[in-house]
C-alpha cells in the first residue's frame, strides 16, 4: 500500500526537511532533493509507522468491544424484582 499525503502536507514536509538540513547539517538541501527524500521516507519507513498505528487502533477497538457487554448489559427477568420493590415502597 502506497502512503499518500495531501499536496499541502507534502509541501509542509518538504519545507520542514529543508529547514532541518539548514539548521542541523553542514550543507543545505534543495526543494527537489527534499521532495525525493520525503518520497523515500514515505515508501521505506512510512509503512512501519502506518502498521504500528493500525495495530494501536485494533488494540483500542478490541478493548472497547470487550467492554460492550458491561456497558450495555441488561439483567434478564427483572420485572418481578422491580414490581416487588415498587410494592414495598407503597
Amino acid at each position: 500500500m502506497t502512503i499518500e499525503i495531501s499536496r499541502e502536507a507534502r509541501q509542509q514536509a518538504i519545507t520542514s526537511i529543508e529547514r532541518y538540513f539548514a539548521e542541523h547539517m553542514e550543507e543545505r538541501i534543495g526543494n527537489v532533493a527534499a521532495g525525493a527524500l520525503l518520497g523515500f521516507f514515505l515508501e521505506e519507513i512510512g509503512p512501519v509507522v502506518y502498521n504500528r498505528a493500525v495495530a494501536d487502533v485494533q488494540e483500542r477497538i478490541q478493548a472497547r468491544v470487550s467492554e460492550v457487554d458491561i456497558e450495555v448489559h441488561e439483567e434478564a427477568f427483572g420485572y418481578w424484582a422491580r414490581y416487588d420493590a415498587q410494592r414495598k415502597k407503597r
